[in-house]
């Protein structure tokens, strides 16, 4: 029945494909918002975070005192720890007016925090005075921007010593430099930071050292990068990122199951006739089902296969440095068992009708 009803088939496979494309875009959009707002802690090489108590987000907060450092050196199973410094920064653009960044000051040569993902020029660059890397994406905004290139930043002339892509969180894009050039730049004091960046040596227990870290260092809070990550995401959502973008995956995922249950409603009305002749020469209400049950997965997975090919391509074209659309594998694999569940729960409806249908009616 559904192979011979090519329009129905494509009505309803266009219905499911609408509805895989609108909530994985809407999904796309909320992890590119949780990875800009992470990407720090889960490319910055560190297996433990040091921070003021209460942070919640990537921000920067009131500094470090100097114990929280040497204390992270010396307990057992640190390889090393790293001070991170973290605040903002004004570039002087050529026309007169200014473009902000957040300036993360790093240790040489571990680099912990960064930077990564460098297209053009060299982190090594770091070393050389009064050089910082920006993001590529701000080029235009500052100036045509090139390697080499000297601006003004917190009044201060620094040079263009490498260019990151996609490093623009939620808010000015990331810009680095080395740890004392930073402090200068953010008016910190010598031997003052925001973090305290630590990686444990290879076989070491991550949880005991954090524990360790912890109770060595009360005054400040201890997590690893997979619980800061968590606890960002988790003050996201308590922001109603979640609410938003939830909603309007679930408004696409309701209206794929209204498409699919009336076009397959219909189905079983226009070709009533047909099913009451099944059922007078023998078929029973559960053979038809099995039918129309067969005709839903069909459906479901049909419709999921086009519709994350189309979502895969609309996410490479909208893929840029200031907007982030990620579809985690988690993603694409549950999308053609929940559209094939929302396909069968759709299906009952017709199959009540089914249900209803009297051999008897062929020969009125």
């Amino acid at each position: 029945m559904m192979l011979h009803d090519r329009v129905q088939l494509i009505a309803t496979t266009c219905g499911v494909v609408f509805a895989v494309v609108l909530s994985t875009q809407q999904l796309g959009i909320l992890y590119g918002l949780f990875h800009k707002n992470t990407m720090l802690i889960d490319n910055g090489g560190a297996d433990i975070w040091m921070m003021p108590r209460g942070t919640q987000l990537v921000q920067r907060g009131s500094v470090l005192p100097e114990s929280a450092l040497s204390q992270a050196r010396s307990t057992p199973g640190v390889l090393v720890a790293e001070p991170l410094v973290f605040g903002p920064g004004s570039v002087a653009r050529p026309d007169g007016g200014t473009e902000q960044v957040i300036l993360i000051g790093t240790s040489l040569p571990n680099s912990l925090g960064g930077p990564w993902n460098i297209v053009a020029g060299d982190a090594n660059a770091l070393y050389e005075p009064d050089t910082l890397t920006f993001e590529v994406a701000q080029r235009q905004k500052l100036g045509n921007l090139n390697i080499g290139s000297v601006r003004e930043v917190n009044g201060r002339r620094v040079r263009v010593g490498a260019f990151t892509w996609g490093l623009v969180p939620f808010g000015p894009a990331y810009s680095f430099a080395e740890i004392g050039l930073a402090r200068d730049l953010t008016s910190t004091r010598a031997g003052r930071f925001h973090f305290v960046l630590v990686r444990v040596q290879p076989g070491a227990d991550l949880d005991a050292v954090t524990a360790e870290l912890q109770a060595r260092v009360p005054e400040v809070q201890v997590w690893t990068s997979q619980q800061y990550h968590d606890t960002v995401v988790n003050a996201l959502l308590a922001q109603q990122l979640g609410i938003t973008f939830g909603s309007s995956a679930a408004l696409g995922l309701f209206v794929g199951l209204v498409i699919v249950a009336l076009s397959m409603f219909s189905s079983v009305v226009d070709h009533q006739r047909e099913l009451g002749t099944l059922k007078a020469i023998g078929c029973r209400t559960r053979d038809l089902a099995v039918m129309l049950f067969a005709q839903a997965v069909m459906y479901g997975l049909l419709g999921s296969l086009v519709g994350l090919a189309v979502a895969a391509q609309l996410t490479a074209l909208m893929r840029s440095p200031n907007l982030a659309v990620m579809l985690p594998i988690g993603v694409i694999i549950s999308v053609p068992f929940v559209m094939t569940g929302i396909c069968l729960v759709s299906a009952t409806l017709a199959l009540n009708r089914i249900r209803k249908l009297e051999p008897g009616m062929v020969f009125r």
